[in-house]
């Protein structure tokens, strides 16, 4: 997965962006369809924001957290993307699979 940190009013230090994707590398253990990400950190007065887009096979995905301090705001989005993911995931598995054999079995 290619990602891509940016910040505005921020400088992106090592440490912010070596966060970043480390965090990012839990969204690639639940999918193996991400193809990129644009992560944009921002600073405005006392709100640290921390807003991503990740494309994934078929649909792009975008979530924003903001809090007092930048790796809690890291953290809240990496949760929110995680679940879209998760969702993503769980929308392309076939739950109905089986379903059809075990309905003959029992008529039959």
């Amino acid at each position: 997965m290619q990602i891509e940190i940016s910040g505005h009013q921020i400088d992106v230090t090592p440490a912010l962006r070596d966060y970043v994707e480390s965090k990012l590398a839990k969204l690639e253990r639940h999918s193996d369809t991400l193809q990129d990400a644009h992560v944009i950190l921002t600073v405005d007065k006392l709100v640290h924001r921390a807003e991503a887009t990740v494309n994934v096979t078929g649909r792009t995905l975008h979530a924003e957290a903001s809090e007092a301090d930048m790796y809690a705001a890291i953290d809240a989005l990496i949760d929110k993307l995680d679940r879209q993911v998760l969702k993503h995931k769980e929308k392309l598995t076939d739950h109905h699979r089986g379903e059809g054999s075990l309905r003959t079995a029992e008529i039959g």
